[in-house]
């Protein structure tokens, strides 16, 4: 019986050790995928780790991958509009979207004090309280009090400010048209000055 139960530890063992180095395989595969498509076209615009050099272009490091893979099928299937991303992504494949995302989601995220700190200032309040008198709600409720969102919601935190900004100008006016149920409806009540001071605030999280 004991040498019957030593056998089974040990076949379960060798199972467990093949699965892992399997998972070990496909996951480096995934990567290697992932860079090479990267320095094919992705790195042009967001940089080859996902620290894009122009405020134009949205960070991709740290964001979740579930949320890169979202926003890439969007773009192919044109549920959000835009003629270069969708370009870009029209030979994609939904696990090649996945790499990408668990790629970019891997790199680290840099960290700079915001441009504006008074500006910034007012954005905190904001993103944290809401404001009461109009009716945005807290932007934290949904993005979290660090602002690292979740797999179905983006991490917003050291995001540009310029970038986020523009997003949150495109939900007001549904020219970001993926996403929009719930985001016009916050941002139809901010300010320009709200919508800016919020992007601010978030650029130095």
């Amino acid at each position: 019986m004991k040498m019957k139960r030593n056998f089974i530890i040990k076949q379960l063992f060798i199972s467990i050790t093949a699965l892992c180095i399997s998972h070990l395989a496909f996951g480096q595969a995934d990567e290697a995928r992932a860079k090479k498509i990267i320095s094919g076209s992705c790195f042009l615009c967001h940089g080859a780790e996902g620290d894009s050099s122009s405020e134009v272009f949205p960070r991709l490091a740290g964001q979740h991958s579930e949320y890169i893979a979202k926003q890439l099928e969007n773009f192919k299937s044109g549920k959000r509009n835009s003629t270069a991303m969708r370009d870009m992504v029209a030979k994609l494949m939904p696990d090649e979207m996945m790499a990408l995302g668990k790629y970019f989601e891997k790199q680290s995220v840099p960290v700079e004090p915001p441009k504006d700190s008074g500006l910034a200032a007012v954005g905190k309040y904001i993103f944290h309280n809401g404001n009461k008198y109009s009716g945005v709600p807290a932007c934290a409720s949904c993005h979290g009090a660090e602002a690292k969102g979740t797999a179905a919601l983006p991490r917003l935190a050291s995001q540009y400010a310029s970038y986020t900004e523009t997003q949150l100008k495109q939900f007001n006016t549904r020219e970001r048209n993926n996403d929009n149920a719930v985001m016009h409806a916050i941002v139809v009540k901010m300010t320009p000055l709200e919508m800016a001071a919020v992007s601010e605030y978030l650029s130095g999280k």
